[in-house]
C-alpha cells in the first residue's frame, strides 16, 4: 500500500516513516512532503496514494488548503499536537484524528480502522470516530470558583444567572441572587462554560439559559433580554447576534 506523508518537521517525518513500517511492513512511503504548495503540485501531478499521513500546520498554511484546492479520494490520517482542527478533519477523507507524540500504538489503530472500513464495516468505522469525538471534547466547567473574603468556594455552573464585567472585574450572579467575584476575563469564560448552557451576550455580559424570562426586539433589530433576577445594565444582544441568539435559544 502505497503512503504520502505531509509534514514540515523533518525530525517528525523521519520518526512516522519508522513508525509506519513497525507497524505494518507492508506500507511504502512513496514522497513526503513539506508545505501546501509541494503538496499540491505532487497530487496534481502524481497518482494519489492508497493512504495519506498529513500533520495540520504547514510553513505557509494548513494542509486543508491542499484538500480544498485538490479533490482528494483516499483515506487521511491527520497527525497534529492540536486538537482544535477536529472537526474540520471529518469533514475531509479523514479516518482518523492522532494527537501527537504519534506512537506504534496510534498508527496501527489507524491501519486497523482503515483495513475494517476497506472491509465494508463502516458502521464499526464511524463508531470509531464518534468515539474519537467524544476523547477529545473538551470538558466544561461544572463548577466556577469564587472568592469570599478569604474564603474560595464553588457555585454549580447551573446555578449561575449571568457573568458581568465591570472594569475588568466579572461579577457572577446567581439564579438565587447571591454576587460574588471570580478571577480571569470573560473570554476565558465563555470558552470554558458549556455552551448550551451560557451565551455571550455582549462585551460585558455572559448570560445563562436558566435565567433567561423574554427577548424583546427593538427598531434597530437588537435584542433586549430580560432576565428573572436583576441587572447591572439592560443585557443587550446586537443586530449581528440577534439571529444566533435566537437559535441558540429555541
Amino acid at each position: 500500500m502505497n503512503v504520502l506523508i505531509i509534514e514540515d518537521e523533518a525530525r517528525s517525518a523521519r520518526e512516522l516513516v519508522q513508525l509506519i513500517a513497525a507497524a505494518d511492513a507492508s506500507m511504502r512511503v512513496i514522497a513526503i512532503l513539506e508545505s501546501v504548495e509541494q503538496g499540491v503540485t505532487w497530487l496534481t501531478a502524481n497518482p494519489h496514494p492508497d493512504l495519506i499521513f498529513s500533520d495540520i500546520q504547514l510553513t505557509d498554511g494548513s494542509s486543508f488548503d491542499i484538500f480544498q484546492r485538490v479533490p482528494i479520494t483516499c483515506p487521511i490520517v491527520f497527525c497534529t499536537a492540536f486538537d482544535d482542527y477536529l472537526m474540520d478533519a471529518f469533514e475531509t477523507n479523514a479516518i482518523s484524528y492522532l494527537l501527537k507524540p504519534v506512537t506504534k500504538e496510534k498508527v496501527g489503530g489507524a491501519l486497523q480502522k482503515l483495513r475494517l472500513l476497506r472491509g465494508g464495516d463502516m458502521e464499526h468505522g464511524q463508531t470509531g470516530v464518534q468515539s474519537l469525538l467524544k476523547q477529545l471534547k473538551q470538558p466544561y466547567k461544572s463548577t466556577i470558583l469564587v472568592n469570599v473574603r478569604e474564603k474560595i468556594i464553588p457555585v454549580v455552573a447551573r446555578d449561575i444567572a449571568y457573568f458581568y464585567m465591570e472594569h475588568s472585574v466579572v461579577e457572577v450572579c446567581t439564579l438565587q441572587q447571591q454576587k460574588y467575584f471570580t478571577t480571569g476575563s470573560m473570554d476565558e469564560l465563555e470558552k470554558t462554560m458549556d455552551p448550551e448552557l451560557f451565551f455571550r451576550a455582549n462585551r460585558q455580559y455572559l448570560i445563562g439559559r436558566a435565567a433567561i424570562a423574554n427577548a424583546e426586539r427593538s427598531f434597530s433589530r437588537k435584542l433586549t433580554v430580560k432576565l428573572t433576577v436583576p441587572t447591572a445594565e439592560v443585557v443587550v444582544v446586537s443586530k449581528a447576534k440577534a439571529s444566533e441568539f435566537l437559535h441558540w435559544l429555541a
